[in-house]
């Protein structure tokens, strides 16, 4: 496993290794005892899939409030995407900053991005499924999302916003500025060199 630092601090890019040959590929896409020793130790307590149909379907940002903030890991089964994440941890060097990174059934890459962070994607190609596996079950009273189109934040989704698929919630979602985030920055993660 390939493991590469973004310009946020704590959020990761894995690339496993891709075994292709005449029947198709195989990788591990995640390996516990391996990524551990690179300082990853995570529990994984839920797996998600989400199917999107259109190109332009922005799913986010989303994140989930303390006592269930959750670490996700998100990767492309089918189709790619414009994977975001954003520094909203009060206190944070990076507060409000984002990354964003393409992923891709084709380039098998992963996003891992810590509690914390708001997280949301746009798709690029049609009938596009992507999994994703948490480090906390979904708790509903804990759910919530930033508008994606914040112009304070100034994400680049690569698309008119206008033009976007979104839900109903992430249509009516606050700007960052008129939202109080529950994270606090608590100091580097155990995948992070010291500051």
């Amino acid at each position: 496993m390939e493991i590469e630092t973004t310009r946020l601090s704590g959020v990761l890019v894995l690339t496993p290794r891709v075994f292709r040959d005449g029947r198709g590929h195989f990788c591990e896409t995640w390996r516990r005892d391996r990524l551990a020793a690179a300082g990853i130790d995570l529990d994984f307590v839920q797996d998600n899939e989400s199917l999107s149909r259109a190109p332009g379907t922005v799913r986010g940002l989303h994140y989930q409030a303390p006592p269930h903030a959750q670490t996700k890991l998100v990767r492309v089964v089918a189709g790619a995407i414009l994977d975001v994440a954003v520094d909203v941890r009060l206190g944070s060097p990076q507060y409000g900053q984002w990354v964003g990174v393409e992923l891709s059934a084709a380039n098998a890459r992963q996003l891992l991005v810590p509690a914390g962070f708001l997280h949301g994607f746009v798709t690029r190609a049609p009938d596009t499924v992507v999994a994703y596996r948490c480090t906390d079950v979904y708790a509903p009273d804990c759910d919530g999302a930033v508008a994606f189109d914040d112009p304070d934040l100034a994400i680049d989704w690569g698309i008119d916003p206008d033009h976007a698929i979104l839900s109903d919630k992430d249509a009516r979602a606050p700007r960052l500025a008129d939202w109080q985030s529950p994270f606090a920055h608590d100091g580097p993660l155990p995948w992070e060199a010291p500051a």
